[in-house]
């Protein structure tokens, strides 16, 4: 038995990847916000709160796998799999702003939908409700990476 809960130990590291890979300067913020947004992006304040949501989903279908089955090989492989999957997430803001390119940015959101129903498909076997909670962020990338790519047109020169 542990003595800290996995469900501490998971949202720790989640916590430490996003922290540890998020990195901007002041410039990268600047060109960030200075980007142009569809006109039909009136939601842009909820964003953060989506991804909040999303990634507590995320870390409580990896509490879950890891209490269905726990210190298996394949919950082991399950858990890389999850932090594979949210370096992806993360990997949008930074490298999107660090190459200045909405493209890259496309990209990468496409990616992160991919990872995501990789890791659904991997995780449905040992627990459905792990599986749906993966559901929240199958929903919402395609609509950021659809907002990224709308910029595109909006930002010629920063694509």
């Amino acid at each position: 038995m542990s003595i800290i809960p996995s469900w501490l130990v998971i949202a720790g590291i989640a916590t430490l990847v996003a922290f540890l890979l998020n990195r901007l300067d002041s410039e990268d913020i600047r060109w960030f916000n200075r980007l142009r947004r569809p006109s039909w992006l009136t939601f842009e304040s909820a964003i953060p709160f989506i991804w909040i949501f999303i990634f507590t989903c995320g870390v409580i279908s990896a509490n879950e796998v890891w209490e269905t089955a726990p210190n298996t090989n394949y919950t082991w492989f399950l858990m890389g799999c999850y932090l594979l999957w949210e370096i992806t997430i993360i990997a949008y803001t930074p490298v999107t702003c660090k190459l200045r390119s909405l493209n890259i940015g496309t990209i990468i959101g496409a990616t992160t939908f991919f990872a995501g129903l990789i890791v659904t498909l991997l995780v449905f076997p040992v627990s459905s409700k792990a599986a749906w909670l993966i559901v929240p962020h199958l929903l919402w990338s395609p609509i950021g990476t659809f907002v990224t790519w709308q910029m595109i047109s909006l930002n010629p020169g920063d694509a």
